[in-house]
Parts: C-alpha cells; structure tokens; sequence
C-alpha cells in the first residue's frame, strides 16, 4: 500500500472540508508515504484550510447552481467546461491511484474525468439527504462511504458503506481540558458555559437568538462562548459592552474547538451532519436549530436523527429568536435532563471513520494499476 497517490476533491464549506482534511490526516497515518493532493473551488475556504492542514490544493474555477438569482448562472456552462480541461491535466500530472469526493460542487469535474479515465473514486456523503454531485457521480464510484441509515434511497445498496463522518480527532480530544479551557477563555468555574456554534460561515438566527438573550444570560449568571462567523464578527462585537464581554466570549471563528467543547455544559448548534458526528463523541447536552438554508432542508433530517432518539433537542429556525435561549436556560437547570441527553448522544458516536474510510482508500489503491 506504500507510495499511493491519493486525490481529495470537493469542499465549500467547514462541513466537506474539515472531513476530507481528517481522511488525508488517517491515510498519512497508516502509510506516511502516501502522497495526498486536493482539489477544490477558487475563492472558497478550502484554498486556506487545506494548506494550513499542510497539504497542497489545485483550485478549480468552478461555481454552483445559483437558485435564487438565475442570471448569477450565465458563466457556469463555460466554468464547468474550464474545470474539467482542469481536472483532467491535474489527473494526466498527478496520476492518482485513488479520487475521493467529499460532496459540494467542486468534487464534480474531478471525479467525473477520473470515471472516464478508469480511476476508481469513493464518495463520502456527510448528510442524512444526499447532495446533487455525489447522487450523480455514484454511478461509476466502487464505494459510497454514508453516515446515516438507509441512504439506499439515494445510492446503489451494494456500494453502500456505513462509516460514519469522519471528525477532527484533535477537536474532541477533551479529557482533563476543562479548567485549561476556562482559563483560555478567561471565563469563570463557578458558572455554567453555553457554547454557540453556528457553522463554519456562522448562522444570522444564532446570533440574533444570543444577543437578543445577554443581558437575561447575565442576570441568570450564565457565561456564554459564541462562534459568530467572520462576515457577523465586526457588527456583533461592536454591540457587546464592557460588561456583557465579560460573560459572553464573542469569536469569528474557532481553530481551538477542543478547548471550546471542553468549557461547554451545553452546545447550541446548527445541525451539519460533520457537526452533529463531532456532538455526539463529545457527549455533551446539546440543542440543535437546523439551518432552512440548504438544500432538502436536510438539517432538520440530520437533527431528528438525534432527536427520535432522545439524544438532542431541537428548535425551529423560525422560533430561535424567540424560545432558543429560555430553553438552553431551563436545560441547564435540569441535572437529570442533561445526564440522559448525554448518555443518549454518546450511544450514537462512530470515532473512527475517518480510519475506515482510509483503509478503504488504500485497499482500492493496491488493485489499481493506474499509473
């Protein structure tokens, strides 16, 4: 299995990257001389991510379907014809054994020129609702590697593999972190720490919900860690006094999530399936509001997973401003409901996918003579 070349394709948002970063981290750790290169779309956060995960990235030039604003579209047939004159140079130079698409657009003409070019691909579909790209793509993949029960609808059954969605290993490595991560956010033991997270862009309904809440927050002696995103940080952070910050911890983005898990007695979060698969190995309680965002509203679907199992709550989008803090406030007054909240979440938890998936990769590889 030594000396593979391995291409990651796809990206987007914090929910196909963070997983494709973890995929190459397992590969280098059961073969160290694999050698790994990504592709993804120009402009996007993978072109930074990616190389701070120490790794070489290949940007495409590539967008999705605009619904919202058609006209937003007129570029895409001549975009989409540039990236796959893209992607089959990057497989004619780089000679992959193996291509691995982690969903969002940018995984498209990649692994479309390599299932043309008879080099085999696996697809990681991170959500409950499987995405456009990786529905079209499973036709010619030797492996779909899911996260949730029967995705039989959406995919081939006999390519279906049950893996789970791989997680940063050193983001739920909390053990004995507490009081290091109360002091990392200068923040008090005595008080109870809600941890908001609102995705890797952050969620407009999460931040109005927290600061519609700080002073009752504050009165209740609540401390509050709150990850806002980088397009809300500057505006919010003006808005918070002296006073409010020293209870509420405002930040654009989090690289230390560790630390963040380890201070929290409850998490608020939006419900992307990568999220939702680092909740439950933390097994803290946890409120879910599912973003409307998306596409087949499959946030909601991804949180009822939790849900019907008595292992999370959930709060409407449409409701959050409104309810979302008095009930985290009535959560963390009840002992008993966060004990079975945390018992019911840690049943759910797959910490190795990310080791499955790799050694997928690398069988693959080994019958390939693709060169």
């Amino acid at each position: 299995m030594n000396g593979k070349r391995i291409i990651i394709s796809g990206g987007g948002t914090g929910g196909h990257i963070f997983p494709a970063v973890s995929i190459a981290n397992a590969l280098k750790r059961i073969a160290p001389d694999t050698e790994v290169l990504f592709v993804g779309a120009l402009g996007r956060m993978e072109m930074e991510r990616v190389p701070a995960a120490g790794y070489r990235i290949v940007g495409l030039d590539i967008q999705g379907f605009n619904r919202s604003s058609l006209w937003m579209n007129i570029k895409l047939p001549f975009k989409l014809i540039k990236s796959l004159r893209k992607a089959r140079k990057i497989l004619e130079e780089f000679k992959p054994h193996v291509a691995v698409g982690v969903g969002g657009y940018a995984s498209g003409p990649l692994l479309h020129v390599a299932g043309n070019a008879s080099v085999p691909y696996i697809i990681q579909e991170q959500n409950s609702y499987a995405g456009m790209t990786n529905k079209r793509l499973a036709s010619k993949a030797s492996k779909i590697c899911v996260a949730f029960e029967h995705m039989d609808r959406f995919f081939p059954k006999d390519k279906i593999m049950l893996t789970g969605n791989p997680i940063r290993q050193e983001s739920v490595a909390i053990e004995g972190k507490r009081q290091a991560a109360l002091n990392h956010f200068n923040l008090s033991a005595e008080r109870k720490t809600i941890l908001v997270i609102g995705g890797s862009l952050g969620s407009s309904t999460l931040n109005k919900s927290v600061i519609a809440a700080i002073d009752l927050l504050i009165e209740q002696d609540l401390q509050v860690i709150w990850q806002c995103g980088k397009y809300y940080f500057e505006s919010y952070r003006a808005r918070i006094s002296e006073r409010q910050g020293e209870y509420v911890k405002i930040y654009a983005f989090m690289d230390q999530m560790d630390y963040a898990y380890a201070a929290a007695d409850v998490i608020v979060s939006r419900a992307g399936a990568g999220t939702i698969s680092e909740l439950c190995v933390i097994g803290k309680p946890v409120v879910l509001v599912p973003s409307p965002n998306v596409a087949e509203d499959h946030q909601t679907i991804n949180a009822r997973s939790l849900v019907d199992r008595s292992a999370a709550l959930m709060v409407s989008d449409v409701d959050a401003e409104e309810k979302l803090m008095a009930k985290v406030m009535a959560l963390l007054a009840d002992d008993d409901e966060c004990d079975r909240l945390s018992t019911e979440i840690k049943k759910m938890a797959i910490a190795d996918a990310d080791v499955v998936i790799a050694e997928e990769v690398l069988k693959l590889a080994d019958r390939n003579e693709y060169r």
